[in-house]
C-alpha cells in the first residue's frame, strides 16, 4: 500500500511539474507555437519518468527523501539560500517566453541553441549518474547519521566533490539559451552565484561533520571545476 501511494505521489508530481513548466513557458510566450519549449518540456518529462522508474526499482528510500522540498534537518543558511533561489528560478522560467517569443528582445543563434540542448541532456545524464552513486543525495545539506552516512568517492565524485552542482549550474545557463533568450541568462548567473556560495558552505560543513571527508578532499582537490576550484 505504501509503495502504491509513493507511485501515485510521484506520478502526480511529474504531471504537475510538466503543467507548471508549460504554464510559465507558453503563458509568458502567449502562444503554443514554441518548438524549443516543447522540446525542453519533453526532455524534462522523459528524464523525470526514467529517474523515477530507476529509483523505484533500486533506491525507493532516496525517492521518498527527495520528494521533500524542505526538511527540519536543513542548515539555517541552506534554508535561506533555497528560499532566496525561488524568485530567481521563477524568473528563469518567465523571462525566456517574454524575451524570445512575445517581445523578441534578444535572439540566440541556432547553433548556440543546439549546443545548449546538448548541455542539458549531458547535465541530466550526469545527474542520473550522481544519483546511482550517492544514496545520500538529499535536496538539503544534512549529515544523515541515521542512515550511516559515509563519504562517496566513486563515479563522478572521483572527479569533483560536488558533481550535482556542476550539472545544475550548467543548466542555469543552458536552459534560457536553448529557449532562445539571452536576457534569461541574467537570473541564471545570479543562481550560479547562490549555488557557488552553497557549495562553499556545504563543503565546509562536510569537512567538520562527515568522517572521512577531509581525507577525501585531499585526494579530490576541486569542488566544482577541475584545475580551477
Amino acid at each position: 500500500m505504501e509503495h502504491r501511494r509513493l507511485v501515485i505521489h510521484v506520478i502526480v508530481r511529474i504531471v504537475l511539474g510538466m503543467l507548471f513548466f508549460g504554464a510559465f513557458f507558453f503563458g509568458t510566450a502567449g502562444t503554443w507555437n514554441w518548438p524549443e519549449a516543447w522540446l525542453l518540456v519533453g526532455i524534462q518529462f522523459a528524464v523525470s519518468a526514467a529517474m523515477s522508474i530507476w529509483l523505484f526499482q533500486y533506491n525507493p528510500e532516496l525517492m521518498k527523501d527527495r520528494l521533500a522540498f524542505m526538511k527540519r534537518s536543513a542548515k539555517g543558511w541552506d534554508k535561506v539560500i533555497i528560499i532566496g533561489s525561488i524568485p530567481l528560478f521563477l524568473a528563469l522560467l518567465i523571462i525566456p517566453g517574454l524575451d524570445a517569443v512575445r517581445y523578441k528582445w534578444s535572439s540566440v543563434p541556432l547553433g548556440v541553441k543546439a549546443i545548449s540542448f546538448f548541455v542539458i541532456v549531458c547535465g541530466w545524464s550526469l545527474i542520473f549518474w550522481v544519483m546511482k552513486e550517492n544514496a545520500y543525495l538529499s535536496r538539503v545539506v544534512e549529515i544523515q547519521k541515521a542512515k550511516g552516512h559515509t563519504v562517496v568517492t566513486s563515479g563522478p565524485y572521483s572527479l569533483v566533490r560536488h558533481p550535482m552542482y556542476v550539472c545544475v549550474i550548467s543548466m542555469f545557463i543552458a536552459i534560457p539559451l536553448a529557449l532562445g533568450s539571452a536576457y534569461g541568462v541574467i537570473p541564471g548567473v545570479l543562481l550560479i552565484i547562490l549555488f557557488i556560495i552553497r557549495t562553499f558552505l556545504e563543503d565546509r560543513a562536510l569537512h567538520k561533520e562527515l568522517p572521512g571527508y577531509e581525507e577525501y578532499a585531499r585526494k579530490t582537490r576541486y569542488r566544482l571545476l577541475p584545475g580551477v576550484w
